[in-house]
Order: C-alpha cells, then structure tokens, then sequence
C-alpha cells in the first residue's frame, strides 16, 4: 500500500507577488485553512500518513504549521475557538512529517528527485498544493488514484480537459483510451503552443509515481526553461513500460494565480465555512 505523499513546497509563488514576497504561497488561506492544510487533509483521506515536504529559503512556516504552538494553545484552551485546531491538531497526531531542502530551483522533477532520501523505494504520491482539489460527491481526488494504483501498479498522472489555447500552462498528453476516464499515455509534452499540443488533456498537480522515475530523473537533461521536467522523465517510463493519465471526478482550482484563488476562496466558503465545517 501507498503511504507516502510528497508535496514540492520549494517555488517562489511568482504569479502571486507581492503577496508570495515574505508568505510561501502554500500559506495562503482558503477561508480559514491554508491550501497545504487542504493537501494533507486530501492524503491522509487516501490513507497516505507520511508526508514529506521539499521546501527552500523562507518556507518555515509549513512546517511550524505541522507542529504543536503552545503559547496559543494556552490562550485559547476551553474556549469556543479551540474548535479551529480540531483539524490542524489530527494532521500532527495521524500523520508523520519529515523535510527536506531544494536549494536551487531546477524544476519540478529536480524537487521530486531530491525528496528520494525521504521516499525510498516504493511508490508514493505527489501533491501540489496550489491546485486545490474537491469531491464534494464522493472520494478525493487522491483516494480515487490510488485506488487505480492498487488495480494497476504503474505510474498515474491526473488530467482534465482545457481550453486549446491554455495548453501552453500545463504539461499535455495523448493517449489509447483505456476506460472513458483513463488513457494510457504514448505522448507527453510540456507546456505546447496550442499548434503543437498533442490533445487538450492537461496535467494538473496530482501524481502517482514507482520509485523507478528517480533513476529515469537522473538521467533526464534539462528542458523547457532549462528545468528538469517530470513530464520528460514520465514520457521515459512510458516508453518502456507504462503511465496511465486519470480524468478525475471533482473540481480543481489553480491558487497559484488570483481568479482561481478567488474562485476557490468562495466555493469553500460556500460549502465549508458557511456550513459550519470549520476545522
């Protein structure tokens, strides 16, 4: 079983300065909760307990979040806003959190390969934290991958369809469909104008990874923008064995830029905060 859920925290949150300036951009409150809070919550739904975090200069707040704060504790005990806690204080108690520093910002697949002394050998999550995703409906969108891992055992990208001329923002695939919400990717390519785009079936910030992609990593050069692109080192393991690409049931919002931040700060006002699910 997958029990490992990896969250790639080292990024400067440029599409959101000035805020981002002094404030990771993982801190950045949804209502009440700040968007890493929501990814734990999602992996510890899907039974993922260890979490690990590749964070950079400026990023010790994520992990003081994760961590007991005696002083307010004090002031708030027995009082009626010692309820706001209830959530953050499962997340201490249910899962385990180790850390782990990006010191140069090489891309997404740099990130992930530095989290390998905290990961090991076996299959893990990965979960980036501006892309807040909700089931009101059912299982999160993690639960609902890993339950596909236990059926295939390879690699799972999450997907959904955008806009044509929005392919240039994600990584983009194409693929044999499997099941009408599952692909078997043969292509894969990052942030493609929308002439060169190989379909609209965008990549968004949930993975399911074998441990054999930090070997591929390695020997993957740079590429667009001289990063080291996870899509790169997933077009690899496709080529010699198989990804699969997951349309997923729910909604996603991109924080990472104000309209999506907007946009999810009132769906979950509506549906949480409103309706009294506060913690």
């Amino acid at each position: 079983m997958i029990k490992k859920c990896l969250f790639p925290a080292a990024g400067y949150g440029t599409r959101f300065l000035p805020a981002t300036k002094a404030m990771p951009k993982e801190m950045l409150p949804i209502v009440n909760k700040p968007l890493i809070q929501y990814g734990v919550e999602e992996a510890l739904e899907a039974g993922l307990t260890e979490i690990s975090m590749v964070t950079g200069r400026g990023k010790r707040s994520l992990e003081d979040h994760f961590d007991i704060s005696y002083e307010l504790e004090q002031q708030i005990r027995d009082t009626d806003k010692e309820k706001y806690l209830t959530g953050i204080r499962r997340l201490i108690n249910e899962c385990t959190f180790a850390y782990t520093r990006q010191v140069e910002m090489k891309g997404l697949g740099h990130a992930i390969l530095t989290a390998q002394p905290l990961i090991g050998d076996e299959a893990f999550a990965v979960v980036l934290a501006d892309d807040l995703c909700l089931n009101l409906e059912g299982d999160g969108v993690l639960t609902q991958m890993v339950k596909l891992y236990n059926q295939f055992r390879c690699s799972i990208v999450a997907i959904q369809e955008v806009p044509a001329e929005e392919t240039h923002k994600y990584g983009v695939i194409a693929g044999e469909m499997i099941r009408d919400d599952i692909y078997r990717v043969n292509s894969m390519v990052e942030k493609p104008k929308p002439e060169d785009a190989p379909s609209n079936l965008a990549i968004i910030g949930r993975y399911i990874l074998t441990p054999d992609i930090f070997d591929i990593i390695k020997d993957t050069p740079p590429g667009k923008g001289g990063e080291i692109q996870i899509t790169d080192a997933l077009m690899k393991q496709a080529q010699n064995g198989c990804v699969l690409a997951y349309k997923f049931k729910g909604q996603r919002f991109d924080c990472g830029g104000a309209e999506g931040y907007i946009d999810a700060t009132n769906f979950c006002f509506e549906n949480f905060y409103k309706a009294g699910k506060v913690s």
